[in-house]
């Protein structure tokens, strides 16, 4: 049966399934790049494991050190390690003892293995992930907007990996030493550190994670005024709305502690101007892209 203009509506069912499921196969054949990438990934880190286990524990040996320094005779505060840390300041380092890391259940330090191979292959494969999201959603989209989407696909592990950075190279040590230097050494009682494997892995992959995912904020807002949005007037308007929320975050993403706090806070609003810069620039772009289309229109 056809309808009133001689289309048979069976026949139009059929044309857009066939899309559909050109659509759920390559959805398929995606998924199963992701998969295998996953994996491979995974087996990469846990046959390492050891090696990137060790490599993550060096902010402690570095905060090690530095609390051996300080007892050492030299008189150094917080802000003094904290420039030492970031290369303004030269500290001698201590050598101070072996680091002891315990684990109290029989599995405890294979399932932390699995757990640390896991992240690993998540970080690892990343690249390849997001490549083959890009390539899922390519077709659908305009090529102005594939060329303004990848850029945005190259910076966002950019941005995880200065993240990252800052909590290896800063926050860690500092933190450590900190957490180090309320211990309590007498001849009547010792009041120890001694961090358990799996405890010692959540926090730092909790840091990696929170720091990577906030210095995604220049990508997130530059997204957000590319689609309409948000705009430059709104970000400036909300600015100091947004700084009381960086610090909230801050204080509840990073250990107790100023340093910590600040740590965070203060690149966060510093990402936040450079969100502002960039969807400006977006929306400078727009505005002259949509004159000259203008002036097209109006020549012909």
């Amino acid at each position: 049966m056809t309808n009133s203009i001689g289309h048979d509506p069976e026949d139009e069912i059929e044309a857009s399934r066939a899309p559909l499921l050109e659509h759920l196969t390559e959805l398929r054949s995606r998924l199963i790049i992701c998969v295998v990438a996953l994996f491979i990934g995974f087996g990469v880190c846990f046959f390492f494991a050891d090696q990137i286990f060790l490599f993550l524990v060096k902010p402690f040996t570095v905060g090690q050190q530095l609390l051996a320094a300080q007892h050492s005779g030299g008189k150094h505060g917080p802000f003094d390690l904290l420039l030492a840390l970031v290369g303004l300041k030269d500290i001698p380092v201590g050598q101070g003892k072996a680091l002891d890391l315990v684990y109290t259940a029989a599995l405890e330090f294979f399932f932390t293995k699995i757990k640390l191979a896991g992240f690993g292959a998540v970080v690892v494969t990343f690249p390849v992930l997001a490549w083959q999201l890009y390539r899922f959603v390519a077709p659908g989209l305009y090529k102005n907007e594939r060329g303004a989407f990848l850029p945005f696909l190259l910076a966002s592990p950019f941005m995880f990996i200065l993240g990252a950075a800052l909590v290896y190279y800063v926050m860690l040590p500092f933190v450590l030493w900190f957490s180090m230097s309320q211990q309590i050494s007498t001849t009547a009682i010792n009041i120890q550190l001694l961090p358990k494997v799996s405890d010692y892995l959540t926090l730092v992959t909790s840091l990696l994670l929170a720091f990577g995912l906030c210095f995604q904020l220049p990508v997130v807002v530059s997204l957000l005024g590319m689609a309409g949005i948000i705009d430059s007037k709104m970000l400036r308007a909300g600015r100091r709305y947004a700084i009381v929320g960086v610090f909230i975050a801050a204080a509840i993403l990073t250990p107790p502690d100023p340093i910590s706090q600040l740590t965070l806070a203060i690149p966060m609003c510093l990402l936040y101007e450079i969100g502002i810069w960039c969807v400006w620039i977006i929306e400078r772009g727009r505005k002259k892209r949509e004159a000259e289309e203008s002036k097209d229109v109006v020549a012909v």
